[in-house]
């Protein structure tokens, strides 16, 4: 695909504008509080659009609708799920962890807050949630500079090692800088971007077909299937993509942007904002996945889930086309600086404060932070070096990992008085153990996804360690009656 001009323009100044919001962000981070979760200065808005470019990603843009143009619309199971999981975390969590990290010591990260939460003296709970973190979030970052990649080899013509260098150090550059601002200003901006980027493309390409009825005969002499919800699925098959909605619970990357919001207060208004854009970017990449299964039934597609950025750069001129393929990267950069951030901060708040230096200053703790950044950054280049990793595959591993290890325990230590640091050990370790174990085994039983078994065994294992042996700290249960009770009056 020749380089063009325009396009590479629009491209470039856009990324110009993300780079100044980092410059911008920098200027109003001066300790770790504020690089962390932005001194807790979220506004409903923000953090509704930060939510929500943050947990979709490069899979909303790449991995979602390749997969509905390879299979058809029976692959909109998942976006159900992630609907039915995301109104939930909402409801359950979203108030409670803001109100509770706040009380339990001012908790700037989710080990900290477990660690305060239940005042675990072994710190053994720190050290386990901060090291799933890093595994799963490693993973989960080099799914994004796979995406990356993707996106600057097909725009650009460029070697995929190079591109994927290129789009690595965009993003590092930024949240090095900005930090949490950097990352929630920048998420925001890129959340419009998806959803108009989303909403155009399938209108675009049903005005090209002339009427939908002409649309859907082609996409069934593709596909006769392809409009069929049940196409190929078992209920087993329903069961695993509707468990993606379980992921909600246990992502770090989400769950810091309800401890980042300025008050618990506009946490309703800002989840009315996410859920309707939530609803509008589901919806258009499931079309856009189905556009392109009509519109390119002649040629294919040698990778599916190239269809978005093949359809932009058919359907616009380059100007626009400059714009989508920003929009993409949007998708992208949105979820892998979220998660480069929370991987710093684990490093310097629960590594390098606690165990190394814990007399460090905040400014100390900025820059190791900063350093932490690069270093994760390398490490996520290195997986993601192999050009055939899938973005779907990579994605879908990381978000059972933290779904099953986390989630329960997020979810019982908002909910239950009498829950333990045992038992969230127990349940944390038995979600992530099970995750690893049943992604290598397939057939039968183990072809369902990976996060229902381990979100349930790991709620299962923190129900049973706490019923043979119940909270009985005063300190911790008093807290947890004055969180309840800011929670319920709101």
């Amino acid at each position: 695909m020749p380089l063009q001009t325009p396009l590479l323009i629009s491209f470039v100044a856009y990324l110009l504008v993300v780079l100044l919001i980092g410059a911008r962000a920098y200027g109003r981070t001066h300790n770790i509080d504020d690089y962390i979760l932005g001194g807790r200065s979220l506004g409903s808005v923000v953090t509704a659009l930060s939510v929500g470019a943050s947990d979709m990603s490069g899979w909303l843009l790449l991995g979602l609708p390749g997969a509905i143009y390879l299979r058809g619309i029976s692959e909109i199971w998942i976006g159900i799920g992630l609907v039915i999981g995301a109104y939930c975390s909402w409801i359950i969590v979203s108030a409670r962890l803001r109100i509770y990290s706040h009380h339990a010591k001012n908790s700037l990260t989710l080990p900290d807050y477990l660690e305060n939460r239940f005042n675990d003296r072994s710190r053994v709970l720190r050290i386990l949630s901060a090291l799933v973190i890093l595994v799963f979030f490693t993973f989960y970052t080099a799914s994004g500079l796979v995406g990356g990649a993707i996106l600057f080899e097909n725009s650009f013509n460029l070697d995929y090692s190079v591109a994927l260098g290129i789009g690595a150090l965009v993003i590092v550059s930024y949240t090095f800088v900005g930090g949490f601002l950097a990352v929630a200003w920048t998420d925001a901006l890129q959340a419009v971007l998806m959803m108009l980027a989303l909403v155009l493309t399938p209108i675009l390409v049903l005005l090209d077909a002339g009427s939908i009825g002409e649309l859907t005969a082609t996409m069934k002499s593709v596909n006769p299937q392809s409009t069929s919800l049940f196409a190929g699925l078992s209920v087993m098959g329903i069961i695993s993509l509707l468990g993606w909605g379980l992921g909600y619970f246990g992502q770090p990357h989400i769950l810091t942007r309800f401890m980042a919001v300025a008050n618990h207060g506009k946490l309703k208004q800002a989840r009315r904002v996410a859920m309707s854009w939530m609803i509008v970017v589901l919806i258009g990449s499931v079309l856009t996945g189905l556009a392109g299964m009509a519109y390119f039934a002649e040629q294919g597609l040698a990778n599916p889930e190239t269809v978005f950025i093949a359809l932009s750069q058919s359907l616009f001129n380059p100007w626009v086309a400059g714009v989508i393929s920003a929009a993409i990267l949007s998708a992208i950069m949105s979820t892998i600086d979220s998660q480069l951030l929370i991987s710093a901060s684990v490093i310097s708040e629960d590594f390098y404060r606690v165990f190394i230096r814990p007399e460090a200053s905040k400014k100390e703790l900025l820059a190791v932070s900063r350093a932490a950044v690069i270093l994760i950054a390398l490490i996520a280049v290195s997986i993601a070096s192999d050009r055939n990793s899938g973005v779907l595959d990579l994605v879908s591993y990381a978000w059972a990992g933290f779904g099953a290890a986390f989630g329960p325990v997020i979810l019982f230590s908002l909910c239950w008085r009498q829950m333990t640091a045992v038992a969230g050990i127990a349940g944390m370790s038995v979600g992530a153990i099970t995750v690893m174990v049943w992604s290598g085994l397939d057939g039968g039983l183990f072809d369902l996804y990976e996060i229902v078994p381990g979100f349930l065994f790991g709620s299962l294992a923190i129900v049973l360690v706490t019923r043979l042996r119940p909270e009985n700290q005063t300190e911790v249960l008093e807290q947890f009656d004055d969180v309840e009770s800011l929670a319920r009056a709101d």
